[in-house]
């Protein structure tokens, strides 16, 4: 019992260090919140972990145009200052590492080309793809994004309300071979190819609701 605790000790400073249980809760409830998650404990991971996958999910992207693509498809590197350099440098090579992005060999055929520009928001950088152009050639997936007010509806009854964040929930949905050569960026640092859905794309919402409804059918239609 005591290295039981002390496990669950270590799960949590390790792997729920954000976690925020209500002070609202009796100490009987969470210790059954805490045994729960504990339970539960290899569907966790923080963000220096390798990422899961949603196997039997791949996502596709259909044109609304044929081969040859239209020239606008094959987009050029935007500029970018030293720091933002060194910066996208750097978010490729972790991305690259988690398995989200590969280089694209030198003898490879290239066809579309997405750039990428680097931001920042609370001194946490971050990289954008413009998927714009791309966007604009995609045949829309129409499958339905619930609504806001809906979901509270369907909330407003409960009596115990959890909410969780899956990491890096796009990341985890591998792309079709088709897709991955349509998701290809550049900039200074060369060509990659996402090898997992990345933000930006016009479907990459009504993927994941789609994949989500698919896991889960039981518990989102209580």
């Amino acid at each position: 019992m005591q290295v039981k605790n002390v496990h669950k000790e270590q799960f949590l400073s390790d792997k729920l260090i954000e976690a925020q249980i209500s002070p609202q809760l009796t100490p009987e409830m969470k210790e059954e919140v805490i045994e729960t998650l504990f339970q539960y404990r290899e569907a966790f991971a923080s963000d220096n972990e390798s990422l899961g996958a949603i196997k039997s999910h791949e996502v596709e992207i259909t044109l609304n145009v044929e081969r040859p693509y239209p020239p606008p498809l094959r987009r050029s590197a935007y500029p970018a200052s030293p720091r933002a350099r060194e910066a996208l440098e750097s978010h490729i090579n972790e991305l690259m590492k988690l398995g989200v992005l590969r280089k694209v060999g030198h003898n490879e055929e290239v066809e579309v080309t997405t750039p990428v520009i680097i931001t920042w928001h609370n001194d946490k950088l971050r990289m954008v793809c413009d998927f714009r152009t791309l966007n604009t050639h995609t045949i829309p997936d129409r499958y339905p994004i619930p609504r806001i007010h809906e979901t509270l509806t369907q909330l407003s009854k409960a009596i115990f309300i959890t909410n969780m964040d899956s990491l890096k929930g796009f990341h985890q949905n591998f792309l079709t071979t088709h897709a991955r050569k349509l998701l290809r960026i550049i900039s200074h640092c060369g060509l990659y190819e996402y090898l997992r859905m990345p933000f930006g794309i016009i479907n990459s919402p009504s993927h994941y609701q789609r994949m989500i409804k698919t896991l889960f059918p039981h518990e989102l239609s209580e």
